[in-house]
């Protein structure tokens, strides 16, 4: 008998998934997972651009010290400047409009001058040769990426997109067939509830782990992508970037498990996925603030205390936004995953009682 429940819940699983990767009710859940990787793109694409080359090599020969970089005043000329500094790491001309001291729209020839020192950057804006401001600007390290990185992860991706994510796949695998008028084709198959259950719940799990743990990978990738080769493989062999590249992955796919096993029952338990949605939102953004045994019902508490970076408010932080993004209750990676595991069998055992006793009538749907 086990093994025929088996075969369902695989056959199941097969029709499931292709209808949930390519559902057009689904499309918004692709561009919610490519927007950390936007972010990160953008920022790695930044630091790139101003920072062009390695500064152990510099290619005019010279990093500037702190000193030499505020040496430099206003209304010093090109060749002042070049004689200070030496020739720049590269320029860049163009012309730009703007108003005169008479208000006539005049054409100015505009220069950026690049300079590197050993940890700051500076450009030098020059107007018809004549310095007219700068911009500084500290070289950030893969460390402090790696930081805000965990920043993001924990505070946007985990509560917000992966969150929303699996509520868009996990509460349409009953009620998206209950809208489509679908669902009584597999309720008149010679099937077990539980079984068809587990089929769907394992579709909907293999849909969201791809699509967010590609997401969770490609901003990784992205991060890495602003430095050299040696910083890469420096992180990654000694600073132990292979081990917290693999905790990101487990964690997003821990969370893949513990929202949609609630999104699972709280697509079968209501007709408007909006209200429940909106209780575990905020549930999950009180959790700070729960005793400690309410705080074990929550799917946040366990995978904070599962990221491998552990993020400290800084102090001009809001207070809000501390308890959202401290811990101050952690437990041992075994207890979460544990714990993790309970809960979301827990909600799939109360969908599984419910699943069992589960009517459909089309006309009051």
């Amino acid at each position: 008998m086990m093994g025929l429940w088996w075969k369902q819940t695989v056959a199941v699983m097969r029709l499931e998934i292709k209808k949930t990767f390519f559902a057009r009710r689904g499309l918004w859940i692709y561009l919610l997972a490519l927007a950390p990787v936007a972010i990160f793109t953008i920022v790695a694409m930044v630091e790139r651009n101003f920072h062009l080359f390695d500064p152990a090599v510099p290619t005019n020969g010279h990093l500037l010290t702190e000193d030499e970089m505020n040496s430099i005043h206003d209304d010093m000329t090109r060749d002042e400047i070049i004689a200070k500094l030496g020739p720049p790491a590269s320029s860049r001309k163009r012309i730009v409009r703007r108003f005169n001291e008479d208000g006539q729209r005049i054409q100015v020839q505009t220069e950026d001058l690049y300079y590197y020192g050993a940890e700051n950057s500076i450009i030098l804006e020059l107007y018809d040769g004549v310095l007219h401001g700068r911009i500084s600007r500290s070289r950030s390290t893969l460390g402090q990426l790696t930081y805000r990185f965990g920043e993001v992860f924990q505070f946007l991706f985990l509560r917000l997109i992966v969150f929303f994510g699996c509520l868009g796949i996990f509460v349409n695998l009953f009620r998206g067939e209950m809208l489509d008028k679908s669902l009584h084709y597999y309720l008149l198959s010679p099937i077990r509830r539980e079984v068809l259950l587990a089929g769907k719940f394992l579709a909907g799990l293999v849909a969201a782990t791809v699509i967010f743990t590609t997401s969770t990978a490609l901003q990784l990738l992205a991060v890495l992508s602003a430095f050299d080769g040696n910083t890469i493989s420096r992180y990654l062999n000694q600073e132990h970037g292979l081990s917290q590249i693999a905790a990101y992955l487990g964690v997003t796919v821990l969370a893949c498990i513990g929202y949609g096993s609630v999104f699972l029952g709280a697509g079968l338990l209501f007709r408007n996925p909006i209200f429940p949605a909106a209780i575990v939102l905020i549930w999950e953004a009180a959790n700070p603030l729960l005793p400690a045994l309410l705080k074990k019902f929550s799917v946040i508490y366990y995978l904070k205390s599962l990221c491998p970076v552990q993020i400290s408010a800084d102090p001009g932080m809001p207070a809000l936004l501390k308890l959202l993004v401290t811990n101050g209750d952690p437990i041992s990676s075994y207890l979460a995953v544990f714990g993790l595991l309970a809960l979301a069998l827990f909600m799939l055992w109360a969908a599984s009682l419910k699943v069992r006793t589960l009517e459909i009538n089309y006309t009051t749907e």
